[in-house]
């Protein structure tokens, strides 16, 4: 791919960075994808500026109009579909797979379902009620309404793993409920979304409703977060920078949106299908290299079935092509950076310290260039190790036995995440049960598959506040309660 440069886009105007450009990498070849804008302080403060100067003539304008411009937008993106998903393959570097079915028509997928979205009632009709006379006004009967209201400024940062499909996520909702917006996506690749963006303001957009800055550095997001004019921040990410975000939210009493860290736990009770089991824990290495909050990665299994289930996943990960993510046989692609892959190799090199066994694994693909990290299955494992406490996000599974449903529970539950946790048993009440024990803030019993109109976030460090479906809609707006005589 060419070295293509990428501007901001603040105002309705493209500009460039005012701090420069920087280099986007290809995480399978280590060459430059695209040249990123490196916005400066001063022009991230502008974004938020435009934004607001946008948002009121913006929140006025009808539902149709905002629907019938994100279905607009939604169109023009998927009509440069060839254009963009090389791009995005090239700065995730995502397997012909992944990039094909979530990378991109994910995006303007949800973009479509907030374009219905948009059509829907605002409006929660409230029974009347009788009220005394007070001092401050007669009694009588008082009818009410809740009207859910644009909260305002919404800044969007998204996490490196799925960028288009993430920031539509954001973006779709918060503009069908009359937000404007500020987007932020992460700085490792960046690219996608702002093409993404410029081409909804091709769509019609009026300026200052959708900008875009982007950065190495951290101060321009700093710099947006803490903007007196930012109303609400929606964040997808890391658990550490959630709470340096939620510090400032705090202090300011902006609204918060957060989707963070995961270690999803995968309880396998002994009359589970192992079959499936066996296939929905792979999905840890299959789907995107493990770079996923919601992988089932922590696999919680029946002492009776242990070694079964792990004679399932070491065979798994044999049929599991490692290599180049632009061939279509290939399932496991790299990861999105060096520095990533060290610190992926680091929790499995400290997981074998503390007693872990390596089953298959944990050792550095044999490949020319590139960020790989092997498939990865981590046995007798406890706990209280550290690769199995903390989030890896990336392609390796620690596996944990239990004797009864309670310790499984108590083992599943004794984590600072809470994000997305699974059961696999052949037992519907069981499951259903167990699953209401689990503090997660999702749960598969039998499946990873997720239901989209179903709310999403998290438990503890997992985040605070849901999206998805309807309640994307509800994340962006504020309750406003309206009440009359009679």
């Amino acid at each position: 791919m060419s070295e293509s440069t990428y501007r901001l886009t603040i105002g309705g105007e493209s500009v460039e960075g005012g701090a420069g450009t920087y280099e986007i990498i290809n995480p399978a070849t280590e060459e430059v994808a695209g040249l990123a804008p490196e916005a400066s302080v001063e022009q991230a403060n502008a974004a938020v500026e435009a934004a607001a100067e946008a948002f009121d003539s913006w929140s006025r304008t009808s539902p149709e109009e905002r629907s019938a411009l994100l279905d607009r937008a939604a169109d023009m993106i998927d009509a440069h579909r060839d254009e963009i998903i090389p791009i995005l393959q090239a700065e995730t570097g995502a397997t012909m797979r992944v990039a094909k079915t979530m990378q991109f028509p994910q995006a303007t997928a949800r973009l479509r379902r907030y374009a219905r979205g948009a059509l829907e009632s605002t409006l929660i009709p409230l029974e009347p009620a009788v009220s005394a006379t007070t001092p401050l006004a007669p009694g009588g009967l008082i009818s009410a309404v809740a009207n859910r209201a644009a909260v305002g400024v919404v800044t969007c940062i998204t996490s490196y793993n799925f960028p288009m499909t993430n920031m539509a996520g954001k973006i779709g909702p918060a503009l069908a409920m009359g937000n404007t917006v500020v987007v932020k996506p992460a700085p490792q690749d960046p690219l996608g979304v702002i093409r993404m963006v410029e081409l909804m303001n091709e769509a019609g957009f009026p300026p200052g409703v959708i900008n875009v800055v982007t950065g190495l550095d951290t101060a321009p997001s700093e710099a947006v977060v803490a903007h007196p004019l930012t109303d609400m921040v929606s964040f997808t990410g890391s658990t550490g920078v959630g709470q340096r975000i939620g510090a400032v939210c705090g202090a300011q009493m902006k609204r918060q949106l957060m989707e963070l860290g995961g270690k999803g736990a995968c309880i396998v009770f002994e009359d589970a299908d192992l079959k499936a089991a066996i296939g929905g824990i792979s999905s840890v290495w299959a789907f995107h290299s493990g770079q996923i909050c919601t992988s089932p990665t922590r696999v919680i299994v029946h002492r009776s079935v242990y070694d079964h289930l792990v004679g399932g996943l070491t065979q798994a990960i044999g049929h599991l092509k490692v290599g180049d993510p632009l061939e279509r046989d290939t399932v496991v692609g790299p990861v999105i950076s060096a520095v990533h892959r060290d610190r992926i190799e680091g929790f499995i090199a400290t997981g074998v310290s503390e007693g872990a066994t390596v089953a298959a694994g944990g050792t550095r693909p044999d490949m020319e260039r590139g960020f790989y990290v092997a498939p990865t299955l981590l046995v007798d494992c406890t706990n209280q190790m550290t690769p199995v406490r903390e989030e890896l996000f990336g392609p390796v599974v620690v596996v944990v036995p239990f004797d009864d449903e309670d310790e499984a529970i108590a083992i599943a539950n004794d984590s600072d995440y809470g994000l997305y946790s699974y059961v696999f048993s052949k037992d519907a009440s069981r499951a259903w049960n167990v699953a209401r024990r689990l503090r997660s803030g999702n749960v598969g019993i039998n499946t990873m598959q997720r239901n989209n109109e179903a709310p999403f976030g998290g438990f503890k460090q997992s985040g605070v506040g849901r999206d998805g479906g309807r309640f994307g809609m509800h994340a962006y707006s504020e309750l406003q309660s309206i009440v009359w005589p009679g």
